[in-house]
């Protein structure tokens, strides 16, 4: 029986694909719900799996656009449990070892210490940029000395002379996640009036709660403390203090929206996804760690579904984990803002008019200024700036402990 491999729905509104990978050749044999192959939609990249065993013929080659319902591969099923075709020629080369035994190479040809460079030849080579491969070794049994490195650098720097630079060239087609990246960050540009404003958070608290408390925190909750859940816990707080920066436009409308959909960039290998933690207004630090974790290695590992990358309200980003001091992040439509944090320095402050070294943090708050104004913007970022330095308010909900016992 011939079973056809059809190219599912991944999500609404969407109509085509590209085959990314085969994860099986022509003629495998495979088993049911194995994986077959990934494929890249606009939002995500998902696996196709076998429907029945049998033998696979693929009818779509990688890198090959689709429209979703298309054939791409069918499975004889007629041939599931076949015997693999290489077993009896290991047999054979079995037999074959076992009355002529293979002659052993001269032992020079190959050691451990082949390109290996000694001591000092791998300071050297770090200091320049060179590499094992570019040097040949004229010590014992190859290994690399001080001398060939030497020698090869006063043929040009790195070992490189002009004969052997390269200029080639490698292009590559862009996937289907990237272009719909590319399509939607310049709609954004051309579509919202964005604007950014910044500030700075002094992490001291944060950073003196959190090293105060992570080692407990991880034995009680079996999760480490990072930054994140704190942000985004301020961040909580400050949207329903500023509503606006919390909606969205559609149409002639404003959509505000009375909980907080709170979307995390990841840096995954397919290109820029942003998982989303529901409702992160209602939970604890610690909830909000499990659902950071759990999605962020969802989406490096291409697991993520449509279903948890849609629907956020607001997006932070974190440029800091790769040493960005400041950027202007853009917003993810059709959100109305994004945060951006950045990585910790210290710097000279002044406290109570003395100079003083802090863990500083520049934060940035993106927005589209056709709905969101100046004084919810830099309120909005006044308020996380303030909830993080006193980490104690976010149990009051933003207020100071005083204030609740008084009611105000």
């Amino acid at each position: 029986m011939i079973i056809e491999l059809k190219v599912p729905s991944p999500g609404e509104s969407i109509t085509e694909v590209e085959i990314a990978n085969w994860l099986k050749q022509e003629g495998d044999i495979v088993e049911k719900d194995e994986e077959l192959c990934e494929i890249d939609s606009d939002k995500a990249t998902l696996t196709i799996n076998a429907e029945e065993a049998g033998q696979l013929s693929i009818k779509v080659q990688a890198g090959t656009t689709v429209n979703v319902g298309e054939v791409i591969a069918t499975i004889d099923t007629s041939k599931a449990g076949a015997a693999p075709k290489e077993s009896p020629k290991k047999e054979v080369v079995a037999e074959k070892a076992a009355v002529a035994p293979k002659k052993e190479a001269p032992a020079v040809e190959k050691t451990y210490a082949s390109g290996t460079p000694s001591p000092a030849a791998a300071k050297i080579m770090s200091e320049n940029g060179v590499k094992s491969n570019d040097v040949k070794g004229s010590g014992p049994a190859g290994r690399i000395t001080k001398g060939d490195v030497l020698t090869l650098l006063a043929d040009g720097f790195g070992g490189k002379t002009a004969d052997s630079l390269s200029r080639d060239q490698k292009r590559e087609k862009m996937s289907t996640l990237r272009r719909k990246i590319a399509q939607r960050l310049v709609s954004v540009k051309n579509e919202t009036a964005m604007l950014t404003t910044f500030n700075e958070i002094d992490m001291s608290a944060v950073m003196q709660l959190r090293s105060e408390y992570k080692l407990k925190f991880k034995e009680t909750h079996q999760i480490g403390l990072g930054f994140m859940s704190f942000f985004t816990k301020a961040v909580t707080i400050a949207l329903e203090k500023f509503p606006t920066v919390n909606a969205m436009i559609d149409g002639e409308e404003v959509i505000y929206h009375n909980y907080a959909d709170i979307g995390i960039a990841v840096s995954a290998p397919k290109g820029l996804m942003v998982p989303v933690i529901r409702n992160a207004e209602s939970m604890s630090l610690a909830d909000i760690e499990r659902d950071i974790s759990r999605l962020a290695s969802k989406a490096r590992d291409g697991k993520i579904s449509i279903d948890e990358m849609t629907g956020g309200t607001f997006t932070i980003t974190n440029g800091g984990v790769f040493g960005s001091m400041m950027s202007t992040p853009i917003i993810n439509p059709p959100q109305s803002a994004i945060l951006g944090m950045h990585n910790i320095v210290e710097r000279p402050m002044a406290v109570n008019g003395e100079v003083v070294i802090r863990p500083i943090m520049y934060v940035a708050l993106s927005y589209d200024h056709r709905i969101i104004d100046g004084r919810e913007s830099v309120g909005f970022l006044v308020t996380v700036k303030e909830l993080l330095e006193n980490p104690k308010r976010m149990l009051f909900n933003g207020k100071k402990g005083e204030e609740v016992l008084l009611g105000l």
